[in-house]
């Protein structure tokens, strides 16, 4: 009870004259003496099981990674070794609006559970009012007709406090409600950072890989153009025959239709990696890098429970099953009723320079207890939605855990699979160009005809472009993979910096 006279004291803008007297006080001092024995209705939260298994099944001959110490955390993008794309990556936490948008979203979340937290505690407001009015009363028998005026003036200066005590706990679990969808939002704008940061990646790898594509056809075209230039003056000098250049043509002008297939699919990456920046697709290139190495990081997979922290999706879906779950114990109290501890002091006079004075002094103290007699089942029925609601995050949160197993099964065995796989078309590539070799010889010996050089040299542009698609493709699953992993971003850590 001294507890909560000193809180009404400290937090009381009247002076001292005017507080309660301490009789007239103890009862509402005795009503929040409850609040230190409240409960808190409703279910406490405890995260479901998740269908999460032991193990990874396609993780079975998987390459070892480094030590966990060196698993990627925060720029899970730097293993790459790549600076021009460490640089836009950055840029994708500054620029991107769809970022952006999620970062307000987790600012505005952020303000209400700070609104939620000042709801558990008293609220002060102060006033000055003061008016002047005029009514007309009638003329009495002795007097002339007609009326007469009454002017009043009236001058009031109040201050009141209110405090909702939380004896079932409904202010509490509102609180852990926002607290637990602010922490959501935070995973969401971590889930949306990286989905944007992972997209760039592979855009950017897809124009290298084209870069890498374009230059090989460019090189290739060179050397059509050499032969279609002396086949010409074969034909000229009679020597070969119009089928043989036709052929050489053919060859040539199918090489130029199909680098400029891969012209127009680079400059839509380049602006789709622009959009993912901030940056109107005018105001953005990409320099051509035809020479750009690849490099494939070694990615720890760890284990499938790792997921649960380490996937920002799954924590997004975590936290909304356990507000969905406070929710419930909101909609619980409502079956109990409210009561507000409320106290107001102020001057009342006619005259304002005398408002201040003792004689024009008032004051009220009491508790308020309100609550639903009846609603004809509305309250029970807030419940069962609360109720269904979570089991509906529950499905939720449980669906998203499958999915990422999924997702990182299937990037697993597509790694897995596309080193041998790598391995097998640089051999097809190196006989395709052995053949094309030999058949040049063969052709310039007079030994064949062009039809065969022509077929060896598109087998071994096709086996080239191939190899080149496959270590792109490479590169663009490690990045699938290693966002599957949840990137850098660690559900632990973020909760700390909150």
């Amino acid at each position: 009870m001294s507890i909560m006279k000193n809180r009404l004291a400290a937090t009381s803008p009247l002076p001292s004259t005017f507080r309660p007297r301490r009789a007239a006080a103890a009862p509402l001092l005795a009503v929040a003496a409850l609040t230190l024995a409240a409960c808190t209705v409703g279910p406490d939260y405890r995260r479901p099981d998740a269908p999460v298994s032991l193990t990874f099944k396609e993780a079975d001959g998987w390459k070892a990674a480094t030590p966990g110490d060196d698993r990627p955390k925060g720029a899970w993008w730097a293993p790459f070794g790549d600076a021009t794309l460490s640089e836009l990556l950055a840029q994708v936490q500054v620029s991107n609006q769809n970022v952006a948008n999620y970062a307000a979203l987790y600012r505005e979340a952020l303000a209400l559970a700070r609104a939620s937290q000042s709801d558990l505690l008293p609220s002060a407001t102060a006033s000055l009012q003061s008016t002047r009015s005029r009514s007309a009363t009638s003329a009495t028998r002795s007097s002339a007709y007609g009326t007469t005026d009454s002017i009043s003036n009236a001058h009031t200066a109040t201050a009141s406090l209110s405090w909702e005590l939380d004896i079932w706990g409904k202010l509490r679990r509102t609180l852990e409600e926002n607290r637990a969808s602010a922490a959501a939002s935070a995973a969401e704008l971590a889930n949306a950072t990286l989905s944007a940061q992972s997209e760039l990646a592979q855009d950017y790898f897809q124009v290298r890989g084209l870069d890498r594509r374009i230059a090989l056809y460019d090189q290739t075209i060179a050397a059509y153009e050499r032969y279609a230039t002396v086949i010409r003056n074969k034909y000229d000098e009679h020597i070969a025959s119009r089928a043989t250049l036709a052929q050489a043509n053919n060859q040539l002008e199918s090489a130029r239709s199909s680098r400029l297939d891969l012209v127009w699919q680079r400059a839509q990456l380049e602006h789709a990696i622009a959009l993912l920046i901030g940056k109107p697709p005018a105001d953005f290139a990409l320099a051509v890098d035809a020479a750009w190495v690849p490099r494939l990081p070694d990615i720890p997979v760890g284990l499938p429970t790792q997921l649960l922290e380490r996937r920002p999706d799954i924590a997004e879906a975590e936290r909304k099953m356990a507000a969905a779950n406070a929710a419930v114990g909101v909609a619980v109290a409502a079956y109990f009723p409210d009561l507000t501890l409320s106290a107001s002091a102020g001057f009342q006079s006619t005259v304002f320079s005398r408002l201040f004075s003792l004689p024009n002094r008032f004051w009220s103290v009491g508790p308020t207890l309100s609550g639903t007699l009846f609603d004809f089942g509305a309250t029970r029925a807030g419940v069962e939605q609360a109720r269904a609601a979570y089991d509906a995050q529950v499905a939720t949160y449980r669906q998203t855990v499958l999915t990422a197993l999924g997702q990182v099964e299937d990037y697993l065995v597509e790694l897995r699979t596309l080193d041998p796989e790598i391995e097998a078309q640089r051999r097809a590539a190196a006989a395709a160009g052995e053949s094309a070799e030999v058949t040049r010889d063969q052709y310039e010996a007079g030994m064949i005809d062009y039809l065969d050089v022509a077929t060896t040299q598109a087998s071994l542009l096709s086996a080239q472009q191939s190899l080149l698609t496959l270590q792109s493709t490479q590169l663009v699953t490690s990045v699938q993979l290693i966002a599957a992993l949840g990137g850098g971003w660690d559900s632990q850590a973020s909760a700390g910096q909150r």
